[in-house]
């Protein structure tokens, strides 16, 4: 590959949609098709970080598994932990104990792997580059993924941290500054999805009135994630970024308990990037 070309995949958020997205990643990690660099903001972080462990698979296997574990995500960890996603379940059963994160992979693979979060107090998108998977990175890659209101405020060296798709849900623009020109980014949203302005007002004001910055992003978020969408078409256009979406809306909840309804997401992705393998090649550089 030319020397002067350096590669990164950006991967979105979404909760359980990004299930689409480890159908792509599974696809090119059997391709054996690599990156310098990537990046992931919420569930494309927590899942996408497989990526750089070179876990096959793994996230497909553990959201079947436990899908329906109260553990993992329901309104009975909310009550109970103050997180939709239940912390300790995520953070440290799952990958610690019952499908266990390679850490060893992960810190040996020179490809570099970014999260990116919000920080509270000023709402500006912060991205941490994870190392090694242990402790500190998992803080941020749950960081990452702490959606407002359903979860607490994560605590990394005294500031308070929530979901990186508040600030910014598709890295682009980060991952260009640090000089990668060939990227590949993986959306969970058809084609022409724009987002619109929310409804419940009223309730995100009372629920965020002492984050005033994270209330202030929330309200006006569509307003950045179209303008996200319309650069990134633009890219697209330019040949720029290669981009790769579901074909349509994923029939997916953000907790989706039906393992019928993952494994179709996750084939989805599968299928989009089987098609368009030669396609990634080509635009990567990759001899066949």
């Amino acid at each position: 590959m030319d020397k002067d070309i350096k590669t990164s995949l950006i991967m979105e958020g979404g909760a359980l949609r990004g299930i689409f997205t480890c159908g792509v990643i599974d696809v090119l990690m059997e391709n054996n098709i690599e990156f310098d660099a990537a990046v992931g903001i919420s569930a494309g972080a927590v899942l996408g970080c497989n990526y750089k462990s070179k876990q096959i698979g793994r996230p497909l296997r553990y959201n079947l598994n436990y899908c329906k574990d109260k553990r993992y995500h329901s309104l009975w960890s909310l009550r109970k932990t103050g997180d939709l996603f239940g912390v300790d379940f995520c953070y440290n059963e799952l990958p610690n104990k019952l499908d266990i994160f390679d850490t060893n992979t992960f810190t040996n693979n020179p490809m570099k792997f970014y999260a990116g979060a919000t920080k509270v107090s000023t709402g500006e998108a912060v991205f941490h580059e994870c190392t090694t998977g242990d402790e500190i990175d998992l803080l941020w890659l749950r960081a990452s993924a702490s959606m407002p209101i359903v979860s607490r405020v994560v605590e990394i060296d005294n500031e308070g941290y929530l979901d990186g798709g508040i600030s910014v849900s598709v890295p682009y623009e980060f991952m260009e500054n640090l000089g990668y020109n060939k990227n590949i980014i993986i959306l969970t949203r058809p084609k022409g999805y724009r987002k619109k302005k929310t409804k419940h007002k009223w309730l995100l004001k009372h629920f965020l009135k002492k984050m005033p910055k994270i209330k202030e992003l929330v309200l006006n978020r569509y307003i950045k994630y179209n303008k996200e969408m319309d650069d990134i078409d633009e890219r697209e256009k330019e040949g720029i970024s290669l981009v790769i979406r579901p074909p349509k809306k994923l029939d997916i909840s953000k907790t989706e308990k039906n393992p019928k309804k993952i494994q179709k997401a996750y084939d989805l992705g599968r299928n989009e990037a089987l098609k368009r393998l030669d396609e990634i090649k080509k635009f990567l550089n990759i001899s066949k």
